[in-house]
């Protein structure tokens, strides 16, 4: 059996095909964990950290459209987009509660999908997740970096090469996720979808800053990692990581963790920290769940012997 669950394609109501793998838990729980990876990341990211979530509860992994395994979106990369299909793939999995964790660009996408339909989402978990208020991410120097970034990036996906640049990622992951990653993560495909998304991505964050998804009450947990590198410096790291604090304590249950040995991929080096921090959260809802139902039980049993 494959590392990262059973393989599973999901038709989208426009007959495009999102591509998942799923693993199910020994024991039933009434909570569901998704996750949604960053901009040029498949699935495979979370090949360290998933397994250990699946013995609490059922964890899926996607690739998003364009990425990986899944179809390409003739209709662009928006976030509204991207968040549209995530709420799809909720809807296919048909779960009563789910948590929804993101990593980089995904975290923004995980909180648009989850004030879009709030209710089945019982718990946000971000993996240093990109923010609006961070200035950084808008200035122009940054813009130019990032497409001259994607169109290496690409040109190296077209002369095979993604793997020699990526081999200590490779090596951290399980071989059949790093095989994954190898042949279906590090495509010229991928980046192409990736320039598309970069058309509009920080265009539409940028708009938050003044009319932010309200994920009203959701608990929110955000992990930080405390390393630069990746493109944050140092000191952009220490303003970053402010800025996950303050976004954290804006939601009623926030919670925010730097996971020490980590730079921007946590989801690799901050495995064990994220891993906590979900299985935390997964505990915390069941526990509320099942005190609700012992409440509920005890009304019952009072009303009948009444």
């Amino acid at each position: 059996m494959h590392s990262q669950g059973t393989p599973e394609y999901i038709l989208l109501p426009d007959n495009r095909r999102l591509y998942t793998q799923v693993l199910q838990p020994v024991t039933k729980s009434d909570v569901t964990v998704v996750f949604e990876s960053g901009s040029a990341s498949t699935r495979s990211i979370w090949a360290r950290v998933q397994p250990k979530i699946a013995t609490f509860a059922p964890a899926i992994v996607y690739d998003r459209a364009g990425l990986g395994l899944s179809d390409p979106d003739p209709q662009g990369r928006s976030l509204t987009r991207m968040a549209a299909d995530l709420n799809c793939l909720l809807d296919y999995f048909a779960a009563p509660r789910y948590i929804l964790v993101g990593h980089s660009a995904g975290g923004a996408i995980v909180r648009l999908a989850a004030a879009q339909c709030p209710e089945r989402i019982v718990g946000l978990v971000l993996a240093d997740p990109a923010d609006e208020a961070d200035d950084t991410l808008f200035s122009p120097a940054y813009r130019h970096a990032e497409r001259i970034v994607l169109a290496v990036h690409r040109i190296l996906a077209q002369l095979h090469l993604l793997p020699l640049f990526y081999r200590n990622l490779l090596a951290a992951l399980p071989s059949d996720a790093a095989a994954d990653l190898r042949h279906d993560g590090m495509s010229a495909a991928v980046f192409s979808t990736c320039i598309e998304q970069s058309r509009t991505f920080l265009d539409q964050l940028y708009t938050w800053r003044n009319t932010p998804p309200d994920t009203g009450n959701i608990p929110i947990s955000i992990i930080s990692g405390a390393l630069p590198g990746n493109g944050i410096s140092r000191n952009a790291r220490t303003r970053l990581n402010v800025l996950h604090r303050q976004r954290a304590i804006q939601s009623p249950y926030g919670r925010h963790v730097v996971a020490p040995r980590s730079g921007h991929y946590v989801p690799l080096d901050g495995a064990e920290e994220l891993t906590d921090e979900i299985i935390g959260m997964i505990q915390r809802k069941t526990a509320k769940i099942e005190s609700r139902g012992l409440a509920s039980s005890r009304q019952k049993e009072e009303h009948d012997l009444n």
